[in-house]
């Protein structure tokens, strides 16, 4: 039954990124990807049967987690590229152009989402980084907002003209541990899970 699961719900999670990827365009993958992941999770605690190991569906839902931070890892790279070379900068503009110049916005909103999860899921995702990404989504959004005209972004736009490169860097660095730090953890329970089988033979 869970493998049967597994199948619907990648399903229903490819269906969620081509739509919002055809509504939105890039902007949109990385909206589809958090919500289908952000889906996954929350019909995993509800309705999947429960696993033999439960430290083996830990390592899933925290391999699912991470994969919507390393689009956003590559984004950021780009755009943070884009401000020394023309190819990266041709690329991001690409990015932009295709989710109408709305692809910080989608991907601040998306950080924001993205971090609910481990404040609902400690014991899967650590909370601190629930609160880590929605502070950083915060910051991605004030960024994606700074050509709307309005008193508020006036006064922080100077800002982000002035250390934009050196946000860019620093959410890059940041999400970057973050992924490796789950990542890692990963790992790790399936060592203590190898270790554990092998003490039972």
């Amino acid at each position: 039954m869970t493998r049967a699961f597994d199948i619907i719900m990648a399903g229903i999670i490819s269906g969620i990124v081509a739509f919002t990827t055809s509504k939105i365009g890039v902007g949109g993958t990385v909206i589809g990807a958090v919500i289908g992941s952000m889906l996954y999770q929350l019909l995993s605690y509800y309705f999947r049967e429960p696993l033999k190991n439960v430290k083996t569906e830990r390592v899933e839902s925290r391999v699912v987690f991470a994969i919507p931070l390393m689009i956003i890892v590559v984004i950021e790279a780009i755009y943070l590229l884009g401000n020394f070379y023309w190819k990266p900068q041709q690329i991001f503009y690409l990015l932009e152009e295709a989710t109408a110049w709305n692809l910080f916005r989608s991907v601040g909103v998306g950080l924001m989402v993205m971090g609910i999860y481990p404040l609902l899921q400690p014991e899967t995702i650590k909370k601190s980084y629930g609160h880590i990404l929605i502070i950083m989504g915060f910051i991605i959004l004030l960024r994606g907002l700074v050509d709307v005209q309005s008193p508020i972004v006036t006064i922080y736009r100077t800002v982000f003209y002035e250390f934009d490169i050196l946000i860019a860097l620093a959410v890059i660095l940041v999400l970057s541990y973050m992924v490796i730090s789950i990542l890692k953890d990963s790992v790790v329970i399936v060592r203590e899970e190898e270790v554990s089988e092998e003490n039972e033979k």
